[in-house]
């Protein structure tokens, strides 16, 4: 029976999954490790059994926790071909995160999970994201005052980036603006096309992947997220935490971090003219962008990474303790 591999990124390399199996068992024998936390159902939980059953083997053992972030669970973990051993890893973890609501839930309707699983929301260093403008940075890309928009991921369709190129030419008819692109992926020409298409391309940048996202956030007046699904949204949170509100789809975990009409708006997936409105609407109105920026900054605190590291160190103890129940 031939074995078909699908098409994503990670598997582009040497056999991955075994190599790091090995590593982790080095790391474990050689640190003493009491606790492995590994991120995504696959390949990392895949990985950390094999290491487990490995030290097992030895005499060691080694709990392990899985945190499930999205991609393992919404487009990898639900191909057929993957599906047994995502389920299978999963359920021979001693304990289980989700970094929202709606992933759990997508978790359980798409797969066996015999285990309880703990939602942690992802978090922010607000700290971190708490700059004043460069001012000088801001003339750059705004010589006249105008509004900067932003939008920044992989560009992959589930960004639906064109809706961003769409929403950014209905705001510039109304608004004076300029659009930000940062990061870099496979829809990225598809937008650069639009954008000519609407003949907005003297507004809009694409600036590649950037490493210093607080900077550029802290010269933004607004962050528009398009996707058909988020299984958080880390980058509206991000966005949040500079001060920046948000104008998002409503799609997967959105709606536990966003706060309809206080921090920004939400709108359906595709749903090009609401989110256009909610947008000039904040942008023309001085004030009330004042109080959605104060807002968006003070609501971001919630998900700092003060309030939620606890979690997992509660977490760990709990598991070291054995006192959690199947």
């Amino acid at each position: 029976h031939e074995v078909q591999v699908p098409t994503y990124p990670l598997f582009d390399y040497p056999p991955y999954e075994t190599a790091l199996s090995s590593t982790l068992v080095d790391v474990i024998r050689n640190n003493k490790l009491q606790l492995l936390h590994v991120h995504y159902a696959i390949p990392h939980a895949s990985a950390a059994y094999m290491a487990k059953k490995i030290l097992e083997a030895e005499g060691i053992h080694i709990p392990v926790i899985t945190t499930l972030h999205g991609t393992d669970i919404t487009l990898v973990g639900r191909d057929k071909t993957y599906a047994p051993v995502v389920a299978f890893s999963i359920n021979q973890s001693d304990a289980i995160t989700a970094v929202s609501h709606n992933l759990r839930d997508e978790t359980f309707k798409f797969f066996k999970i015999e285990k309880p699983i703990e939602v942690i929301h992802n978090f922010v260093d607000v700290e971190r994201f708490n700059r004043k403008p460069i001012d000088a940075f801001r003339k750059v890309i705004a010589p006249e005052g105008e509004r900067i928009l932003l939008h920044a991921s992989n560009f992959r369709k589930v960004k639906r980036v064109q809706d961003v190129v769409k929403i950014f030419h209905n705001i510039h008819k109304e608004v004076p603006s300029k659009l930000l692109f940062v990061g870099d992926g496979p829809e990225r020409g598809t937008a650069e096309q639009l954008c000519r298409e609407l003949k907005v391309c003297d507004d809009v940048r694409f600036v590649g992947k950037q490493e210093q996202m607080e900077d550029i956030l802290a010269i933004a007046d607004l962050f528009l997220l398009t996707s058909d699904y988020e299984s958080f949204g880390l980058a509206a949170l991000e966005a949040m935490a500079a001060g920046v509100p948000v104008i998002s789809t409503n799609a997967g975990g959105l709606p536990e971090i966003m706060v309809h009409g206080k921090v920004g708006f939400m709108g359906d997936v595709g749903d090009v003219e609401t989110l256009s409105r909610y947008s000039i609407d904040i942008l023309q109105d001085e004030e009330r962008l004042k109080e959605f920026k104060v807002a968006a900054a003070a609501h971001a605190h919630s998900f700092d990474i003060k309030n939620i590291v606890p979690l997992y160190e509660k977490l760990y103890e709990d598991v070291l303790r054995g006192e959690l129940v199947d």
